[in-house]
């Protein structure tokens, strides 16, 4: 009876405080499970930064040699043959031998007529060379920064998948190689067409000017600026990514076509390769990089005609006639070794280049 009395006196009491500690234990187990969560949660955020980590620096290390084969090893080669070729297809050294040894024996039409040639070819050969390491220096960092993006997806999947990133090299070092020393396609094939566009840019710009003009600092560095519009805007858009390399069409491996047979893993190699070969040219063919390159030329251009200001009277003006030695014995410099070359060092160093080059690396699709 007291039992009875008493639970009916303090029923309210009695069901709010245990309904409270009922709770209370829930909200404490269920506190318990979370705060487990939280650090189970934060273990796999401090795992995937570890991760990460390794990933950025196996990366920048990769692409930092990636980077220094392109600098130490790809751009002084190709430099070397875009120079020697050039020299091969453009004879000025021949015309200035003529003109020389046929002092006084030669009759005036001769002369004229050899000293237009030499006017022709010494802007072309100034004008190409411009043209050509520029251009080069570009497509080369291009390659890098595509290889290198490839390289940082690859990595990145293969270590979520097998935490073995040490046993990754998902390009082939040979396919690297490959598609690295394509950047001699310039030197090799793209050399003919490229003279005779250059050459017909150089004619039509120059057909006003006679050797007896007065050429100052301003109207050189317009004359090569104008040589340049007219080069680049000739032929369908983008007709000068074909010079630097191969046709979109002739990429394509025969077998890529096949769909029949099972691809075996050199078929597999043929597509990274073709796949890096067709991103470079989307990444050459757009609005942007035309841009740098436009930019990375008229800076080439300033620094070369200051150059030649700097060892002649051409601030003051100077004979058309007397300036063609003179841009024969700056055109070197042009394609000098990367550690002497300023241009290449100026194209490095300009912030559009820069940034272009900065934007490719890290928003190049996944």
């Amino acid at each position: 009876g007291k039992c009875r009395s008493f639970w009916r006196k303090h029923r309210k009491k009695i069901l709010v405080t245990t309904t409270c500690l009922g709770s209370g234990y829930l909200l404490y187990k269920l506190y318990n499970a979370h705060t487990r969560n939280l650090a189970d949660l934060e273990r796999e955020l401090a795992d995937e930064r570890h991760n990460d980590e390794i990933i950025k620096t196996q990366m920048k290390a990769h692409f930092e040699n990636i980077q220094m084969i392109a600098d130490v090893t790809t751009l002084p080669h190709a430099l070397r043959r875009l120079s020697s070729r050039i020299g091969e297809e453009i004879h000025v050294s021949g015309v200035m031998e003529t003109l020389s040894k046929g002092k006084g024996t030669l009759v005036p039409s001769e002369k004229l007529h050899l000293w237009n040639e030499l006017k022709i070819l010494s802007f072309t050969r100034m004008v190409l060379s411009l043209w050509s390491v520029t251009m080069l220096s570009l497509y080369i960092r291009v390659q890098v920064n595509v290889l290198g993006r490839h390289l940082y997806i690859d990595t990145a999947r293969g270590l979520t998948s097998s935490h073995l990133l040490e046993e990754l090299d998902l390009i082939d070092r040979e396919e690297e190689k490959k598609f690295l020393t394509s950047a001699d396609y310039l030197a090799t094939n793209g050399m003919p067409s490229l003279i005779s566009d250059m050459k017909r840019a150089v004619k039509e710009v120059l057909k006003g000017k006679q050797l007896n003009d007065m050429l100052t600092t301003r109207s050189l560095e317009e004359t090569v600026i104008r040589i340049l519009d007219v080069f680049m805007s000739k032929g369908s858009p983008h007709h000068w990514v074909d010079y630097l390399m191969m046709a979109q069409d002739a990429t394509m491996s025969p077998r890529d076509t096949t769909t029949t047979s099972v691809p075996s893993s050199d078929d597999a190699t043929v597509t990274k390769l073709h796949q890096l070969i067709n991103e470079t040219r989307e990444v050459l063919t757009s609005t942007e990089f035309t841009n740098v390159a436009e930019i990375s030329l008229k800076s080439c251009t300033v620094a070369l005609v200051e150059e030649m200001e700097k060892q002649t009277g051409l601030a003051a003006g100077m004979q058309l006639a007397k300036l063609l030695p003179q841009i024969e014995k700056t055109v070197p410099e042009i394609s000098a070794v990367p550690d002497e070359n300023r241009f290449l060092q100026l194209i490095r160093d300009l912030p559009e280049v820069q940034l272009f080059f900065t934007l490719l690396y890290s928003n190049m699709p996944l």
